[in-house]
């Protein structure tokens, strides 16, 4: 792939569609190719050069981006729906692994960029499906089965491989994997998946610039976000935004995926944290 294949260089159009009194209207033609892309296509875009400088309030126009695309959905049980992710030598206790978000769609708004580290490496689920069925069909057979996630009150099986209406998903969250009850063929089978996304040309780690913004769609693409070592206190530290998304024109989701998404039809609302009634807000 080069970079014409996922990026497109539209932020100066989508500042000016934001300063309009009602965005919508020019948003619409600016956010549908994304929409495509995001669900039909390689399940991820760049938009570039967003102008932060001409933006009163990167997170207020973050939220009107992703309300042009579908609906914002809470990300904790505050009802927080822009969130920030922590910059470098946050999670340096442990290594980056690839995470679904429970939504149809994230996006990451880069308000400042690092010296050094938080780069966002994103993989093709389906690909790396299609890679196991050359290299290892058992392993692949596994992750067509349940796995032991956390839940809030018994474990949830899910599986890392599902389709649902013929349409495929791919879901890997190996934070919320409950590791002790994962039996050796489980392990196996991650191990051999992670072997596969480690395989040189299958990630793509996207370095991230000041007004870019990157969505994709975790039920295709994954995302692994580089901590790297803490910088000292006079160097830049990564600021990123982040939303999450349920979009009408979604794939159908397993039956399984209800107790974390809530729904699992087409295009129906669904994702997100749980909140009480009348807390969620910017």
């Amino acid at each position: 792939m080069t970079p014409a294949d996922w990026m497109l260089p539209v932020g100066a159009e989508l500042a000016a569609a934001l300063a309009e009194p009602d965005p919508a209207a020019r948003l619409a033609p600016l956010l549908g190719p994304v929409a495509e892309r995001l669900e039909h296509g390689r399940g991820f875009v760049l938009l570039r050069g967003l102008p932060l400088e001409k933006l009163a309030a990167p997170e207020a126009a973050l939220l009107a981006l992703g309300q042009g695309l579908g609906t914002p959905l809470p990300q904790d049980a505050t009802g927080r729906l822009v969130g920030m992710l922590a910059g470098p030598g946050a999670a340096s206790g442990g290594p980056a692994r690839f995470h679904a978000d429970p939504a149809d769609a994230v996006a990451l708004l880069c308000l400042q960029q690092a010296r050094e580290g938080g780069e966002v490496t994103l993989v093709s689920a389906p690909a790396l499906h299609n890679a196991l069925m050359k290299s290892d069909r058992a392993a692949l057979a596994t992750l067509h089965q349940p796995f032991p996630h956390l839940g809030a009150e018994a474990p949830l099986p899910l599986p890392v491989f599902s389709t649902a209406s013929g349409a495929f998903v791919g879901r890997y969250d190996r934070e919320s994997m409950l590791e002790t009850a994962l039996e050796p063929a489980q392990l196996a089978a991650l191990a051999a998946l992670d072997d596969a996304a480690a395989a040189p040309g299958q990630a793509l780690t996207i370095p991230l610039h000041a007004g870019d913004l990157l969505l994709h769609n975790p039920h295709l693409v994954w995302k692994r976000v580089a901590a790297g070592e803490a910088p000292p206190p006079e160097e830049a530290v990564r600021q990123l935004l982040r939303l999450w998304l349920a979009l009408p024109g979604s794939r159908a989701l397993p039956e399984s995926f209800r107790a974390v998404f809530g729904e699992t039809a087409a295009g129906a609302p669904r994702g997100g944290v749980a909140t009480p009634p009348g807390l969620v807000g910017g």
